[in-house]
């Protein structure tokens, strides 16, 4: 059985970026659903239920149909949010670190580069989904995805994601989309999106 991981901060701990009351709603009900729902796909099959959510993912292909899109929207949804959590902090050093900083700046151009590129794919993400910073093949990609879907889907490996569906920033933002974008930049765990992409 899947279960919610508990947030790795208070619930205000971001603020004034993002609320305490949307961090509240984010993570103890739509996350949660996510976790109810992908449980209640898989509660037939056992041994689907024995393997972590991002191993499901990387092996989409081998899910049932009548169970797949579920897996897909629910799966996809924990193990994205569960990401996304680690990936904040209230103590961020603003700007990339360590290893993966060198790396960004060799393969996409200096942080502003970076920054203005991921910015654009998360800005311009049609509805709801994610925008991502991923490794492929030892390179450094910025991508954008629909819903909930998972870069790991497409054997990618997330190291950083930015949910832009409206549940994540209406409460302080509205329909404000760039500036809770612009916001997020300053909550950044880079150390932890380091730590990722040595690993």
């Amino acid at each position: 059985m899947h279960t919610l991981p508990p947030l790795p901060y208070e619930y205000n701990a971001l603020e004034p970026f993002i609320d305490e009351k949307t961090m509240t709603i984010h993570h103890d009900k739509h996350h949660a659903k996510y976790i109810e729902n992908l449980n209640a796909a898989l509660k037939d099959h056992e041994d689907l239920l024995a393997k972590d959510v991002v191993t499901l993912l990387k092996e989409i292909d081998k899910i049932p149909e009548d169970i797949k899109q579920a897996v897909i929207n629910n799966g996809g949804g924990h193990a994205n949010h569960t990401m996304f959590w680690e990936s904040l902090s209230s103590n961020s050093s603003k700007e990339p670190v360590g290893e993966l900083k060198d790396a960004i700046t060799e393969q996409l151009g200096s942080f502003d580069e970076f920054k203005t590129k991921f910015t654009d794919a998360a800005t311009k993400r049609f509805g709801s989904g994610w925008a991502w910073l991923v490794l492929k093949d030892g390179k450094l990609e910025i991508i954008s995805t629909p819903n909930q879907d998972s870069p790991v889907m497409n054997g990618q490996t997330p190291l950083l994601g930015l949910d832009v569906w409206e549940h994540a920033y209406y409460l302080k933002y509205q329909n404000k989309r760039p500036d809770y974008i612009e916001a997020w930049w300053n909550i950044i765990n880079w150390e932890k999106v380091n730590e990722w992409f040595l690993n």
